[in-house]
């Protein structure tokens, strides 16, 4: 039987997620024996899962309105109750004379939010011209009046030289909900005729639950310090404080409200409603 293909993600904040695929414990069997695992950016993990070349991915949360046939692994998900330091709208001028923006593309979930964000809380001239860029900041700024950047880039930025805002710190103001960026999704298909004794949402629910412990927090943060440049004390930070790693009633909520904007602004054709894997409309394991 073939083994599941995952799409992961290769950025900080999924580093506690993937600790039992990648730290296996001496004597069980290993994860990386039942799953194929490739590493990319968000958007091409959903183009991964659109496309049939990867059964599991870990996809931007805007990109299930637009992908058939997928259920989402339960309770695991990126969200931010409030500040999430990874996901700034950089700025060169004040935010009502905003009238170009700069889009880094690698998680179209941000994009979209930063169009929400423009178009029902910032004040400013009307409608905005975005560019989609590579995501370096002087070259951004250089072409335009604001700068959208993403992940590890975000948290290198140097906030006491730019203007910022943090983009989940203003959902939470304007709608009073948290904001979900990205959850595990599977397709369907995948795991239809084969019976495969995958119980999927404990596997990935367990790996984060390792991962957050706090011994394994201490060795990501001292990995990833050296990577950003960061100290170990910012990395874990921001795994602990700024990061929420569940699905929980009221991290659902705020995705709801998510897609209802986006389908109302007309950034997604209608929005979906939550198809959770072991539903008893979608027990697809065994």
């Amino acid at each position: 039987m073939s083994r599941l293909r995952i799409s992961a993600i290769s950025f900080l904040n999924t580093a506690p997620l993937m600790w039992d695929f990648e730290h296996p414990v001496p004597g069980e069997l290993k994860l990386q024996d039942q799953f194929e695992i490739t590493y990319t950016v968000p958007s091409q993990c959903a183009a991964e899962l659109s496309a049939g070349t990867a059964d599991i991915g870990i996809i931007p949360s805007i990109t299930y309105a637009t992908i058939p046939g997928l259920a989402i692994l339960p309770d695991v998900a990126i969200a931010a109750k409030n500040a999430v330091r990874s996901i700034l709208l950089v700025l060169k001028k004040p935010i009502e004379e905003v009238r170009t923006v700069a889009l880094d593309t690698s998680s179209r979930t941000s994009v979209i939010l930063t169009q929400i964000l423009f178009s029902k809380h910032f004040p400013g001239p009307g409608a905005r011209e975005y560019v989609a860029m590579a995501p370096d900041l002087d070259q951004m700024l250089d072409r335009c009046d604001a700068a959208l950047l993403i992940g590890d880039s975000a948290l290198q930025v140097d906030r006491s030289r730019h203007q910022s805002l943090d983009l989940a710190d203003e959902w939470r103001r304007f709608t009073g909900k948290p904001f979900v960026f990205a959850f595990w999704a599977v397709r369907m298909a995948a795991l239809t005729g084969g019976g495969r004794g995958y119980e999927l949402s404990e596997i990935f629910s367990r790996s984060r639950d390792h991962g957050l412990e706090p011994r394994n927090l201490e060795v990501i943060a001292r990995e990833w310090a050296t990577r950003l440049n960061l100290t170990p004390a910012e990395v874990k930070g921001y795994l602990t404080e700024n990061i929420h790693y569940t699905l929980d009633p009221e991290n659902t909520e705020g995705l709801e409200l998510f897609y209802q904007y986006a389908a109302e602004l007309r950034l997604i054709p209608e929005a979906p409603a939550l198809r959770l894997l072991g539903a008893p409309a979608f027990r697809l394991y065994s």
